[in-house]
């Protein structure tokens, strides 16, 4: 997520360079390296144990993983990530690779499995899909493209099968997979048993207006509908005959018709059918709901909007995080009379699974990456005056998840996991963020969503064991423990103290609910019945009111219940196990080694074998090639044929092949190399093409000497970039400064075309290039079509100071500021731009946008230009062109260019010497882009594509061009 902030500018900045910045770890790591039969494990120095325990697992499920799957993945390096507190894991094949990032989620989707464990099954299920590619066309495609044959194999592929099929493993191989959570499922069932089974174009395409699952979630019930009706295999069998031939519209679903008699749509409505008939006849089981109590205020139902976390401020006053569809998460007030007040909007909130209010202030956690290196994000703690409106931060560069604040304020408790993935409680100053006390954690038990009891001594958490998660209070004064539950495998979270009894989230009916734990006794209650899912229990401070988040179809709301225990629902001893969810066990049955695996994930860290490790140095390991012959370019807006490398640290980049200029449309050979492993990133290029412009002959009035011209160069590039990413708020922000030196030579630049003490290729050019970038853009939300605050800046200078005969110099700004429309979603941009430039030997390419709608670009000694875009949407739709198209939205952006051109042109009279005069050329352009975002063939990606009518005034006519593709990940 944090590494794309960077694309707010590194594309555009200059033109000099064309590898992009990865998301970097800083050079003062230490890292080291293991080997096992079948895996390479990379990891900073530190992180030892946790690297042999994950070295380990990952030997175990290495014949289990792919089994269904026909599979034995061949040998994979893996990298564990301590630097960031993101929670996220991936792999890749470009290169061939896999990541875990070693900090642990705080959410209900982490279940009962530790962290890296759930990640080794997860990640390593893909690495044995990517691998299933080498068969049929895979197998030929191998020695041709390299590691990226793999994706070219697998493009008919729908991503639901990859993560659904991969959550399916995890379900199998463990006790507490996400298919055994029915959180994880939640809006599926919620929809499912409100009414809303959408068509599959829907389903797999999204919406932006409804409630639509993820990858994920539609994935998993689909892949495990088709395990359970037609063995643990199918899969491997639809596969098989998919990659005989896949390169045409919908062969993925033609050989899952072959093999099963369904096509995809087939699948799809079989699974809802089936599930919403289980669903139903559990919900008909259960007790009649209990009435609850909305709070005023909320946002309609027509677009999904969610209100959450549920906190009191008063005992008629609640906070909550709003977000949906229609805004970016935002803090807002709800009472029981009244409208909903916005109380502020955060920056990138840490996973917000829990919101904490105490001494009349709010905090929670927000990453804060540092600047140059985006492997290293932080999370500290913001905390809300509710009173003044101030915000600070506190614990700066700290590694902090879920937090709490004590009664009086004073105080907060949080989680943390260092770069040793050792998890602690630890309790801060809440005023200065000083570090108070790290509670002591031998087993290295992991800690969810702390909350302090009333008395401010003592806290209560949830505590993820090796055997399961259980309830425990904690004496920070003395470390002494209270466990309240039995350690179980039983999905607990969010926790919430109330007199004699903590309440808590569990799924243990099948639907997630509020219960109570009797600190006297140790009893069991239910103390909620909602249909679809209630969620984070709060107490309003006179103890009589609970306020809680309650799932529907058009999002959660907050609600009220009387706060009394004769209404709870007694239970005696406490649930050993949840509810399996759908598909859970036949999956698991599906799968022989499931049971050894579970035990082995339940196993002490001390149980495994121990490798031996080496030091790891980047460098000697920096260019490994993943993809050559038709390869993706590395500025990601063409595909070439070239050889592409990279290593597995992300430290150095290597291109060389043909590309293709989009906007001068010329091809050019280019080989480039980008090393980002210390502070500037240091580029150099070598590139030899054409270039493509249009000049005046002779420069002299009348200026009738318009000419196009075409030739070659030879360019050799090297430099130096500074990309940085400034985020700490609802902006966006980041900065790129560089400086490259350019040497090039023309040939076959027209005679005609060229001025008398113009150069030919005899006498290189020699450039220097600067550039500052700078964007500050306010966050989207899913239905914005622009950004709706914010400024932009790039400046470039660029000369030729060497005194050489072909000679130049520019110097270039633009600027742009995006402010609020005048409805929602609307957005109005306002661009301006100046560039000058002495031409009289050499044309450098613009430094600033040029009118829209114009054909061809004219070099100018001077140059101003300003633009005004108004962006809105027109409609939000679910159009279906049978499986071919289907259409989310339709926007406009209606824009008006001017500009005015100006250059010395020569003058003879007829009685006198040449005068050079000023002749100018203004644009008055205008016309509107339509738009509409679409998803063709079934793929969840949708793709921008239109037409832009506009009105030339320098060709006077009306120009019709094409807008393709602008895609949207």
């Amino acid at each position: 997520m944090l590494g794309a902030l960077g694309a707010l500018l590194f594309a555009g900045a200059a033109g000099a360079q064309s590898l992009p910045v990865i998301a970097q770890n800083p050079p003062d790591l230490r890292w080291r390296e293991l080997r096992t039969p079948h895996f390479q494990v990379l990891y900073p120095a530190g992180l030892d144990a946790a690297a042999q325990r994950t070295a380990g697992r990952l030997e175990a499920v290495h014949g289990p993983d792919g089994a269904t799957l026909g599979v034995q993945a061949r040998p994979l390096a893996v990298v564990l990530q301590n630097q960031t507190t993101v929670s996220n894991g991936f792999v890749t094949f470009l290169p061939r690779h896999a990541e875990f990032f070693t900090t642990p989620e705080q959410g209900q989707g982490l279940g009962t499995v530790d962290w890296l464990d759930g990640l080794v099954v997860h990640e390593f299920r893909h690495v044995n899909q990517f691998d299933k590619a080498r068969q049929g066309v895979g197998r030929v495609l191998g020695p041709l493209l390299g590691d990226g044959a793999l994706g070219v194999a697998a493009v008919g592929v729908p991503q639901w099968f990859f993560e659904g099929d991969a959550v399916g493993t995890e379900t199998a191989l463990t006790r507490s997979g996400r298919g055994r959570i029915p959180y994880f499922g939640l809006g599926l069932r919620t929809n499912l048993l409100s009414g809303r089974r959408y068509n599959y174009q829907k389903a797999v395409s999204g919406s932006l207006r409804d409630y639509v699952p993820d990858w994920y979630v539609l994935g998993y019930f689909m892949t495990s509908y088709l395990k359970t009706h037609r063995g643990p295999d199918a899969w491997a069998r639809v596969l098989d005959d998919y990659y005989r031939f896949p390169f045409y519209p919908f062969s993925f679903s033609n050989s899952l018709r072959r093999t099963t008699g369904l096509r995809v749509e087939d699948l799809y409505d079989s699974t809802m059918a089936e599930l919403d008939s289980t669903w139903r006849a559990e919900q008909a089981a259960r007790p009649a709901p209990m009435p609850v109590r909305e709070l005023a205020g909320q946002a309609d139902t027509r677009i999904f909007t969610q209100y959450q976390f549920p906190q009191y401020v008063t005992d008629s006053t609640v906070l909550a995080l709003k977000s949906g569809l229609d805004n970016i998460p935002q803090l807002v007030l709800l009472g029981r009379h009244g409208r909903e007040r916005k109380l502020f909007t955060p920056g990138l909130i840490n996973i917000p699974e829990q919101l904490s209010v105490g001494g009349g202030a709010l905090v929670w956690p927000e990453f804060r990456q540092q600047p140059r290196w985006g492997q290293r994000v932080f999370s500290e703690l913001k905390i809300l005056d509710l009173a003044t409106g101030r915000v600070r931060a506190v614990g700066r560069g700290g590694r902090y998840a879920a937090a709490a604040l004590s009664p009086d304020g004073r105080r907060l408790v949080a989680v943390r996991t260092d770069e040793s993935y050792h998890h602690a409680l630890v309790v801060l100053d809440a005023r200065s963020g000083a570090l108070i006390q790290t509670l002591p954690n031998p087993r290295n038990d992991f800690y969810q969503q702390p909350r302090w009891l009333p008395d401010g001594r003592r806290v209560v958490a949830v505590v993820l064991r090796a055997a399961g998660k259980t309830l425990e209070i904690i004496d920070p004064a003395t470390g002494a423990t209270q466990p309240l539950l039995p350690v179980a495998n039983v999905n607990l979270t969010n926790p919430q103290p109330w007199g004699d009894y903590v309440l808590y989230n569990s799924p243990q009916s099948g639907v997630d609910n509020i219960y109570a734990v009797s600190l006297k006794n140790g009893l069991t209650y239910q103390v909620t019945n909602r249909p679809f899912g209630a969620y984070h229990a709060a107490v309003s401070p006179d103890g009589r009111t609970l306020a809680l988040h309650d799932y529907r179809a058009t999002g959660a709301r907050i609600v009220e219940l009387p706060l009394d225990p004769a209404t709870w629902t007694a239970l005696g001893a406490p649930a050993t196990a949840d509810a399996p969810g759908p598909y859970a066990a036949a999956l698991a049955a599906g799968e022989p080694s499931g049971p050894r695996i579970a035990a082995l994930l339940a196993s002490p860290d001390s149980s495994g074998p121990r490798y031996g490790v080496r030091r790891y140095r980047p460098l000697a390991h920096a260019f490994r090639i993943f993809g050559y012959g038709v390869v993706q370019s590395p500025a990601g807006n063409a595909v070439s044929v070239g050889v592409r490398s990279q290593d597995f640290l992300s430290t150095t980049q290597a291109f060389a092949g043909l590309s293709y200029d989009q906007t001068e449309r010329t091809f050019a050979g280019t080989g480039a190399l980008s090393y980002q492993g210390r502070f500037p990133v240091l580029d150099v290029e070598a590139s030899y093409g054409g270039r493509n412009s249009t000049r005046y002959f002779d420069r002299a009035a009348p200026l009738d000497s318009l000419r196009p011209a075409r030739w070659q160069y030879a360019r050799v590039l090297a430099g130096v970039r500074v990309p940085l990413v400034l985020t700490r708020s609802k902006y966006l922000q980041a900065l790129t400064l560089g400086a490259y030196y350019l040497h090039e030579r023309v040939y076959n630049y027209p005679a005609t075309l060229r001025n008398r003490d113009e150069t030919g290729p005899t006498t290189p050019l020699h450039a220097l290039q600067t550039y500052l970038s700078y964007a500050s853009q306010l966050k989207q939300s899913a239905r914005d079509v622009a950004p709706r605050g914010g400024a932009t800046l790039l400046a470039t200078y660029r000369t030729t100071p060497f005194g050489t005969a072909l000679q130049a110099s520019q110097i270039g700004a633009q600027a742009a500021v995006y402010l609020p429309g005048l409805a929602p979603h609307h957005a109005l941009r306002l661009r301006a731009g100046y560039q000058y430039q002495q031409q009289g030997q050499y044309n450098f390419t613009a430094a600033i946008s040029y009118p829209r709608a114009e054909t061809s670009y004219l070099s100018f000694d001077r140059l101003a230009a300003a633009s005004a875009d108004y962006n809105l949407p027109l409609a939000f739709v679910h159009w279906s062109v049978g499986r071919v198209l289907y259409v989310q939205r339709l926007r406009a952006d209606l824009f008006v260019d001017v500009a005015r051109g100006s250059s010395l042109v020569t003058t003879v009279p007829v009685n006198g010497p040449p005068v050079r005069t000023p002749a100018t050329q203004d644009f008055r352009n205008g016309g509107a882009d339509l738009l509409a975002l679409f998803n063709v063939f079934h793929l969840r990606t949708p793709v921008e594509a239109g037409v832009r009518i506009a009105y030339s005034s320098y060709l006077q006519r009306v120009v019709v061009q094409t807008l393709a593709f602008n895609v949207r990940l």
